[in-house]
């Protein structure tokens, strides 16, 4: 009995393996188990839901994502991972004791999820996760504020027109990219469209998306001018040959007829069956301008003929038309209107305030416009009364919306007198400005009136060098130098 259990004791002490004790403090387990732990502390630097987020590049490649995180921190990659081994060297005394295998597989090939044969010693400091592995070599969760937001894709569309980094990963379904794409069209943005279309591409069948753009003429037309810019012919030709790019070419070339057509009634008609073409909202929203535009300079011109003719108008007498108002732009026809109809009422079709209302013309270019044909009829009081606004407590002022230096500079043009001038010259709220305008045309009150206001008695004296003398500028200069005199004492 006792040489069995002495039998016992001898094989349990002599074989490799060693019975399990609480005390053990080298066991290779524990070390294991102690090392996946120093790992997973680090668990709460990486943000499970960031995973998948990407940005949008104008190249069109996901910007974001782990590979390219890699890249971005290659250069302080080593830095921080022996940073790392050391805080846990310092922390665990037994990971201290692991040995460093050589790897023949690269952090960008693991992050990718490509399959290599990793040793069985290291599979228990992988199997945790890649976001475990290296967390460091991600971006701090703080960066990802500006675009891990659920924006709507009206408010997504206003921030990439701000330059701000947004996710568009997150429109998964086909109606939430196409909303995407409507609002980037409304917005204007050139950049902002094309990036969405990048996006579509990337995320949306090729019969999808080309069935999608048949309807978006604008976008369509963006795509194609990105795909000729970035030499994807394959795309391109294969784009070329949908019955989407053939519908807008023939809307193009069926709209470009009426170039053809001299005879202004049989144009007037071409466009009035234009207007019925799938075009896109804004398209048809301009074909419509167009066709109203002709049809109002067909009614002004037959009854302006007439007056010219009958010599019933002193405006015609005094100033003979050069030219037919027929097939003019907007703006040439609206300084037309405000050259020999602009006192006539709203209610004229040849009224300037009528255009203005129906073509929904800015006020800058409505005053930039009437403001060079009335003074070029050298009418000082319109020009007076166009600058003239009233407030609901009936107080007026001069306001400008081009600004009164481009009013200085469009009157001087029409020979405006010295005393027009100077009215609009005192307008000008930059000191610096109004002294430049002021001495260029030659309005001394104003020269003189701002040294006065400026105290400035260094620039009077040496203004009044360039006045003549015994005039009433200079009277009005030594008037104000004694004044300062006398009150310096």
């Amino acid at each position: 009995m006792s040489r069995a259990r002495a039998d016992e004791e001898e094989y349990w002490h002599s074989s490799k393996f060693r019975a399990f004790t609480f005390d053990d403090e080298d066991d290779e387990l524990s070390q294991l188990k102690e090392s996946k732990r120093a790992v997973n502390s680090l668990r709460d630097i990486v943000d499970d839901d960031d995973d998948d987020l990407e940005r949008v590049s104008w190249s069109g490649e996901p910007v974001g994502s782990i590979s390219w995180s890699i890249k971005e921190t290659a250069s302080g990659s080593t830095s921080s991972l022996e940073g790392r081994d050391s805080s846990l060297q310092k922390g665990s005394s037994s990971y201290a004791a692991l040995p460093k295998q050589a790897s023949s597989y690269s952090l960008s090939s693991l992050f990718k999820g490509e399959d290599h044969h990793i040793p069985y010693g290291q599979m228990a400091l992988t199997d945790t996760g890649v976001k475990n592995y290296a967390p460091e070599l991600r971006r701090p969760k703080a960066e990802y504020k500006d675009y891990s937001s659920d924006w709507s894709p009206r408010d997504t569309v206003r921030r990439m027109q701000r330059g701000k980094v947004c996710s568009l990963e997150r429109f998964r379904s086909l109606q939430d990219k196409l909303v995407l794409l409507d609002e980037a069209v409304a917005g204007h943005d050139g950049n902002v469209i094309t990036a969405v279309l990048i996006f579509l591409k990337r995320t949306l069948r090729r019969e999808i998306l080309f069935r999608e753009l048949e309807v978006r003429q604008v976008a369509l037309c963006h795509l194609i001018h990105f795909l000729r810019e970035t030499g994807e012919q394959k795309l391109l030709l294969d784009l070329l040959r949908t019955d989407c790019f053939f519908t807008l070419s023939l809307q193009l070339s069926q709209y470009r007829e009426h170039l053809n057509i001299q005879d202004v009634e049989k144009r007037r008609e071409f466009l009035k069956g234009c207007i019925g073409l799938p075009f896109s909202a804004e398209d048809t929203s301009h074909v419509q301008d167009h066709y109203t535009l002709l049809e109002r300079q067909i009614i002004i011109e037959a009854n302006d003929r007439h007056l010219e003719m009958s010599g019933q108008s002193e405006i015609f007498r005094k100033y003979p038309r050069k030219a037919s108002i027929l097939n003019m732009p907007l703006v040439t026809t609206l300084f037309y209107s405000c050259f020999y109809h602009y006192t006539e009422a709203e209610g004229t079709f040849s009224s300037p305030t009528n255009l203005k209302k129906t073509f929904k013309i800015p006020d800058k270019q409505y005053v930039l416009t009437a403001l060079a044909a009335r003074a070029k009829l050298r009418a000082w009081n319109d020009v007076d009364a166009l600058l003239t606004t009233k407030n609901w407590l009936g107080y007026t002022k001069k306001k400008a919306p081009i600004g009164f230096h481009r009013v200085v500079e469009m009157l001087q043009r029409n020979n405006a007198p010295v005393q027009v001038l100077q009215e609009y010259v005192r307008l000008v709220e930059d000191v610096e400005t109004r002294l430049n305008l002021a001495t260029k045309y030659k309005c001394h009150d104003v020269v003189i009136e701002t040294y006065r206001d400026l105290k400035d008695r260094i620039q009077l004296t040496a203004y009044k060098c360039k006045v003549e003398r015994g005039s009433a500028e200079e009277e009005k200069i030594n008037s104000i130098l004694n004044n300062m005199v006398r009150s310096a004492y």
